[in-house]
């Protein structure tokens, strides 16, 4: 008798399959969702985009910072800026609103696993991270003289979308504690002074000395020295030690949230 080949374990492999198409479908909806809100596409595509217009295109078109345009800079500036709102407003404000609604509690009674819900949380943010720099590197491109190498670009892109993670994970945290009416503003009272404070809005160099100091322990600053590097505007230095922080944080900022989320469970569940 001829001898059948019979897989190993075919229902691991359905498992996985099942599974990746759980994310799948989680993702999607996730990003429908996200996508039918004004304001957070408001909040993370169309102000950054703004700001880059009216303070780059229209006020400083042919200015420079140093050796690189001011059209340059602020794409690696706002850039940063756009990828941590929408880190921050998607898993803050996110969750917290989510919790707050029950919604949470349902996910926890389906047979979805828990991971499934916070990574399309991520991916989606990652999504519309980005959909802003692409925007701003458009913009640049077609209308302020901006002359990157597709090498250079993509690897901004590249950054600047990994860089939300750590913003993702402190979002996550905001909405495993937060109240569904407190979350917004706890994101904007981080958001807004973590921005200036990091030489997001202003050349680390024009800031006060206190501020100066401050900055390299706060994590925008960081990813925003690893994209200005990329466009000719930070010191030069190695990548890994920003790398190093912005790993740190985001390692720091899941167990938190991990916690916060354990916490919830116990109240639930007992």
């Amino acid at each position: 008798m001829g001898a059948t080949a019979i897989p190993l374990n075919p229902s691991s492999t359905r498992s996985h399959m099942a599974l990746l198409a759980i994310y799948w479908k989680e993702t999607k909806y996730e990003f429908w969702k996200y996508l039918r809100l004004p304001l957070y596409c408001l909040l993370t595509i169309f102000f950054p985009v703004m700001f880059y217009v009216l303070f780059g295109l229209l006020m400083n078109r042919d200015g420079h910072m140093g050796g690189t345009s001011v059209c340059a800079y602020l794409i690696a500036s706002y850039g940063t800026y756009g990828v941590m709102g929408a880190a921050l407003y998607a898993n803050g404000v996110g969750v917290a609103t989510e919790r707050g609604l029950g919604w949470l509690q349902v996910k926890r009674a389906s047979p979805m696993p828990p991971s499934a819900y916070f990574a399309a949380k991520f991916a989606v943010s990652m999504i519309f991270s980005a959909a802003s720099v692409l925007t701003l590197l458009t913009l640049g491109t077609l209308f302020g003289g901006v002359h990157f190498a597709m090498a250079t670009a993509v690897q901004l892109v590249l950054t600047l979308v990994v860089g939300a993670i750590p913003f993702c994970a402190m979002g996550l945290v905001i909405g495993c504690f937060a109240g569904p009416n407190s979350a917004a503003a706890m994101v904007n009272m981080i958001y807004i002074p973590l921005s200036f404070a990091s030489g997001v809005f202003f050349p680390i160099e024009k800031l006060p000395k206190f501020v100066q100091s401050l900055a390299p322990v706060l994590p925008p600053y960081h990813l925003a020295q690893l994209a200005l590097g990329l466009v000719g505007a930070a010191k030069t230095g190695p990548c890994w030690p920003h790398w190093q922080v912005l790993i740190g944080c985001t390692l720091i900022c899941l167990g938190v949230a991990w916690l916060g989320f354990q916490r919830d469970q116990g109240k639930m569940y007992g």
